[in-house]
């Protein structure tokens, strides 16, 4: 949960940054770059974590945040169906339903467990299959990493299961990735750079450097590296805590104790 938070505040500066679209590189410096903050990744990530934690109501959870930090910079519909009264999904197929996962992949014991209530957190919003799959397809990776697969098994699965292309590398697609904020077109870029990486900083370093929807890239590839190698460095958790406002702090430390700390 710590690494999407961090990646979202990492990549937050670089989304639909002309000039970066130029540059894609994985050494920009410094790592949180002034102006760096969180967005409406971190805040629906933190929402579900709370839904899970305290057993809320998840659309209520969902839009009682998505009001409470109104400039998070969410997409057009959902901002529409959080601020109205129709509570019905709108079919989106939007990488939001993959960004805000990766409470699920600790709560929860076994990978089916995972996969189905990684279906409900999607489906409330985004109940296109495609919303669904890349949703699920995170939470998979997320769990399998922490229960010790290896990269290789989790490629697989991910390309069995979901049928993802995950053959080419980030340098192979670095140059002709568009912003694709569609779940089809960013979670399995945001894989690769997780599977590619050799620590944390890379993952995100490697997801950033495609341009695009750096935030969201960089969320999901964070999500899946903290997963990866057993947690997110000291000295970038506590740069993105202390991005955070106070409540949201609290609700990541609550999770945090709860799930990830301490044996499930």
């Amino acid at each position: 949960m710590l690494g999407a938070i961090a990646g979202d505040i990492i990549g937050s500066v670089y989304e639909g940054r002309k000039q970066w679209m130029l540059e894609r590189n994985t050494s920009f410096e410094p790592l949180f770059a002034r102006g760096s903050r969180f967005t409406d990744d971190t805040v629906l990530t933190v929402a579900v974590a709370d839904y899970l934690l305290n057993s809320r109501e998840l659309v209520e959870t969902l839009k009682a945040y998505a009001n409470t930090y109104p400039r998070a910079g969410y997409g057009r519909a959902f901002r529409s169906w959080a601020q109205g009264d129709d509570d019905s999904p709108y079919n989106s197929y939007g990488n939001g339903s993959a960004m805000r996962v990766s409470p699920v992949a600790y709560a929860y014991d076994s990978l089916d467990e995972v996969l189905v209530h990684a279906k409900e957190t999607a489906a409330v919003t985004h109940n296109h299959l495609e919303g669904i799959k890349g949703a699920q397809a995170v939470a998979a990776c997320i769990f399998l990493a922490r229960t010790g697969a290896t990269k290789q098994d989790i490629a697989q699965y991910v390309a069995g299961r979901f049928h993802y292309d995950l053959d080419n590398s980030i340098e192979q697609i670095r140059w002709t990735y568009t912003f694709d904020s569609s779940c089809q077109g960013s979670v399995p870029q945001a894989i690769i750079a997780a599977m590619e990486s050799t620590d944390f900083e890379s993952a995100v370093r490697l997801a950033v450097s495609l341009g695009g929807d750096c935030d969201t890239l960089a969320s999901m590839a964070g999500a899946i590296a903290e997963a990866l190698y057993g947690g997110v460095p000291p000295s970038i958790a506590d740069a993105a805590i202390a991005k955070l406002d106070d409540h949201l702090a609290t609700m990541l430390n609550l999770f945090t104790t709860k799930f990830i700390a301490s044996p499930s």
